[in-house]
């Protein structure tokens, strides 16, 4: 098993569609992500070229506590179904979670997860920031990851010196994440 990291435009096709249905196992119907956030695609292949796991990693500027804050978070984590319980989304997550630590462009990681999910992207070196919730959609339309019906943990990680000082000013808090409409609360 290898991983794979790659621009979401530089797909070959034969990986797009791999990916593609993996997705339509866990949200028939998803499309591509908003181009503005930079999606960057990374899979986890099997010797045959087949793709095991997939996740994107989407990327902003965003504000919060008057500072700005370059951000990245994980969206679409899936592994195909005939291969879960080997620990390839775990492996995936951890990788993706690495990349972006060194990739050193990056203060923040912040996604959101099912509750249920929280212990698996822990695993993975991800932390929970207790009380936080994410603000996505637009400031004209917001999406907050505490609506009627959701059950959502808001997971980070901080990398860089400066947001690691700041680290506590995320925890309890709406952080104004607004990634478009296409991406809602990636």
């Amino acid at each position: 098993m290898r991983i794979v990291t790659m621009a979401e435009p530089e797909l070959p096709p034969e990986l797009r569609t791999q990916i593609e249905a993996l997705q339509d196992q866990a949200w028939p119907g998803g499309g591509p992500h908003d181009p503005a956030l930079r999606p960057v695609a990374v899979l986890l292949l099997a010797p045959d070229g087949g793709v095991r796991a997939a996740l994107d990693i989407l990327s902003k500027e965003i504000i919060h506590g008057g500072r700005s804050y370059r951000a990245s978070g994980l969206s679409a984590v899936v592994t195909d179904t005939a291969h879960r319980g080997k620990g390839y989304g775990r492996r995936l997550v951890a990788a993706a979670r690495e990349l972006i630590a060194d990739g050193g462009a990056v203060d923040v990681g912040l996604f959101t997860c099912d509750r249920p999910l929280q212990g698996f992207y822990e695993s993975a070196g991800w932390t929970a920031l207790p009380g936080t919730v994410l603000i996505g959609g637009t400031p004209q339309d917001p999406f907050p990851s505490d609506r009627p019906g959701f059950d959502k943990v808001t997971m980070a990680a901080f990398f860089t010196a400066r947001a690691q000082r700041a680290a506590a000013a995320f925890e309890r808090s709406r952080i104004g994440l607004y990634p478009g409409e296409t991406d809602r609360l990636w």
